[in-house]
């Protein structure tokens, strides 16, 4: 796995099994948001075993266990900045939690159909 100029494998295990099982392309998109945003973006969760609390508890996992989804923790203008690239590039998912702590921006390439685009937690 290339990991580019931008991320590092430790940034995208999951918590649970500390695997990082991510998907090429996905992250070669990530490097090119990074370029374009010009800020560094820290991820606050990427790559999830379908055992892990999270997904477990889910009726059916999400896109975190595809290898094609991470959370970026970002708030304020860093926020909008990265929101905006990311709808320029076509992520196909795009969560947006910023209220309260734990501020998040997810994006997601997960080709599941039965979901909306764009939601808010």
């Amino acid at each position: 796995m290339n990991w580019g100029k931008y991320f590092t494998e430790a940034e995208f295990k999951c918590s649970h099994c500390g695997v990082a099982k991510m998907d090429q392309d996905f992250i070669d998109k990530l490097n090119k948001l990074r370029e374009a945003c010009g800020f560094s973006l820290r991820v606050s969760s990427g790559y999830r075993c379908p055992k892990h609390p999270v997904e477990a508890a889910k009726t059916t996992t999400g896109a975190h266990t595809t290898g094609k989804a991470v959370d970026f923790a970002v708030e304020g203008k860093a926020a909008h900045s990265l929101l905006y690239y990311a709808m320029q590039m076509g992520f196909a998912g795009v969560g947006v939690q910023q209220k309260g702590n734990g501020r998040f921006i997810h994006l997601d390439d997960w080709d599941n159909l039965n979901r909306p685009t764009v939601w808010s937690y």
